[in-house]
């Protein structure tokens, strides 16, 4: 006969049971014990026995439901046949929707957690964010002037301090982080506000420069045509200071540690300094980054005191990829000071101002370096002069310091940034002492500006000049004597590649000279969607002695890029850059082989990947 059929739903599985069979199961109050006695009568779960049923339902309150006998779901084939059930499957978990099923999604092995991680986040514009997590601002600060994605930072870039009155502990959006989440360590470490996280960054270039290495110098950082690099493998240990909450004093610090090529541009002088300077590595290992911090809320809005090596004040860029609009550097970055050693205070005086003030030992510049000496091998012989053996007016001593450009050496800053966000203004002196021509030892004086147009449009802006003082002349034949009897800190059988530049001073006759650089760059972002940014870069640079780029010129560059994000965690960078040297040949040169640059002009279609981990 013609049979009716119900539904029980224990825990997301549906049994069926003949109507007759079953009606006294019907009842609002029915217990446990009747679902027992009903697996006696007949009760069956798909793919089960009889006995399977009885297990699985041992213990299970159910709550019987009528079922219309058209119900797809519940047909049978005879008595004797086992039930056909549908399983009800639980509803997926999207930490998106709800923080606390996160841990849950992520599974339980760590290359599990990483794996679902990454899966979580592809096509997403941020981390799922915790509902009970406190304010990741003051209340009454200006507001985030971006995001991140699609653009580097969050906060318009000032240096010198981890960002006052907006950073919380443990905010870093770390793949690596959440697969550690469930180890010992892993805990440890978050319950301590420590994080670990780092990226890799893999680019490549196709150049009408031809001559490997270094043919594409001086744009940068892809300093060799038609090749394919790693540009660079970071990993950071973090502790954030609390810089929101005002009741306590707080500290942080960072350890880095960078490999690959982009090496050859932070380095400093006497730290691991001989893979650039003694081997001329294409790839090798730095330190850009190896600080403490103090925040002191109480004073004013909050000082921040920075002690050790840190990136240089203030500018739109930095050596790190993910922390730039594009692939490539602005030459008025790639020639400018990188880091600084030493003391950086940071005090916010109120929501919109914030002073700097810092000491150190210079740009590049090794603290033991600025009492370490070197004997000379060519002091100046009294009485003699210009043409004459044993004329050294450069370094007439039996000694000089390894690094001239090594000694106390100071930096002030202010910044501006208006209550709605839009619009930052950093006026910087930075690294300032005598000038005396260092290993970089050079006197920074400009600024740094960003305005937010409207919600797609915003424009970054740099500007500044620097210099060095008593510069050697390369001019000179006098110089090059010195030099070639190693008469001087830089020459050959001290540093024999990637030695600081000469100057072409005015004439040939005078020994040295001040040699000094001006630029200016500038990005306007185009921004559609939250992955997605479009950045235009126009940027001027005169190096009028040559000291900065090897040929003493105007350039004139122009840059297209686009930066599209998969996740938080996957961005890659396609660009094209013409490059213009306006006096004088400066590109498809090597310096380090002899070749002088042919080439006034350069196209450089390039692009990268950068991974987060």
């Amino acid at each position: 006969m013609d049979r009716e059929w119900h539904r029980v739903d224990i825990t997301g599985l549906v049994f069926s049971k003949p109507r007759e069979e079953s009606k006294a199961m019907s009842t609002p109050n029915n217990k446990a014990a009747d679902n027992l006695l009903a697996c006696r009568s007949g009760w069956h779960v798909k793919g089960m026995g009889r006995s399977g049923s009885i297990a699985l339902l041992i213990g299970l309150a159910t709550i019987a439901r009528p079922v219309a006998a058209a119900d797809p779901v519940a047909v049978v084939a005879g008595d004797a046949a086992p039930a056909v059930a549908a399983l009800t499957p639980a509803a997926p978990c999207d930490p998106y929707k709800n923080f606390e099923c996160l841990d849950d999604y992520l599974g339980k092995g760590f290359w599990e957690r990483l794996s679902n991680y990454y899966s979580l986040e592809w096509g997403q514009p941020s981390g799922p964010s915790d509902p009970k997590a406190p304010a990741a601002r003051r209340e009454d600060w200006p507001p985030a002037a971006q995001t991140t994605p699609p653009m580097p930072f969050t906060e318009w870039p000032y240096g010198g301090a981890t960002p006052l009155g907006v950073t919380r502990p443990g905010s870093v959006d770390s793949p690596l982080m959440n697969a550690l989440g469930n180890t010992s360590f892993g805990s440890w470490m978050n319950a301590n506000n420590f994080q670990m996280y780092g990226w890799i960054d893999v680019g490549g270039n196709a150049s009408t420069s031809t001559t490997k290495p270094g043919g594409n110098a001086p744009a940068a950082y892809l300093y060799t045509p038609n090749t394919v690099q790693l540009d660079q493998v970071v990993l950071y240990l973090d502790r954030f200071p609390d810089t929101v909450q005002k009741d306590h004093i707080d500290w942080g610090m960072r350890f880095s540690v960078i490999y690959g090529e982009n090496y050859r541009y932070t380095t400093s002088y006497g730290l691991a300094s001989y893979q650039l300077l003694d081997k001329n590595k294409v790839n090798g290992y730095d330190f850009p980054m190896l600080y403490g911090e103090l925040f002191i809320p109480q004073v004013a809005e909050g000082l921040m005191l920075r002690a050790g090596r840190f990136i240089s004040l203030p500018d739109i860029e930095a050596q790190l990829a993910p922390n730039n609009y594009m692939y490539t550097h602005s030459m008025t970055y790639t020639f400018d000071n990188y880091t600084n050693t030493g003391l950086q205070s940071t005090l916010a005086l109120d929501k919109n101002w914030m002073v700097q003030l810092g000491v150190t030992v210079g740009t590049e510049a090794a603290i033991p370096h600025i009492h370490e000496t070197v004997g000379n091998p060519y002091p100046n012989v009294p009485g003699t002069g210009p043409g004459q053996v044993g004329y050294n007016p450069l370094y007439p001593y039996s000694s000089f310091k390894k690094d001239p450009g090594a000694m106390p050496s100071y930096t002030l800053c202010g910044r501006y940034n208006s209550t709605d966000g839009r619009t930052d203004v950093n006026l910087c002196a930075d690294a300032i002492n005598s000038g005396e021509y260092g290993y970089n030892n050079l006197q920074w004086y400009g600024l740094t500006a960003y305005h937010q147009i409207n919600e797609q449009w915003h424009v970054s802006f740099e500007a500044y000049h620097l210099f060095e003082r008593n510069v050697p002349n390369e001019l000179n034949s006098d110089v090059q004597t010195i030099y070639a009897n190693g008469g001087a800190p830089f020459a050959p059988r001290y540093i024999p590649y990637n030695a600081p530049g000469l100057a072409v001073c005015s004439n040939a006759s005078v020994i040295s000279c001040r040699a000094g650089a001006w630029g200016e760059v500038a990005y306007f972002n185009y921004s559609p969607d939250p992955l997605d940014n479009f950045s235009i870069r126009p940027e001027l640079y005169w190096d009028p002695q040559g000291q900065r780029t090897g040929v003493a010129t105007h350039y004139f560059n122009f840059a297209l890029g686009w930066q599209h994000w998969f996740s938080p965690q996957v961005e890659i960078r396609p660009e094209i850059a013409y490059y213009h040297s306006l006096d004088a040949p400066a590109f498809n040169g090597n310096s380090n082989a002899g070749i002088a640059p042919n080439k006034s002009r350069e196209v450089i279609l390039s692009g990268d990947l950068i991974w987060h981990f």
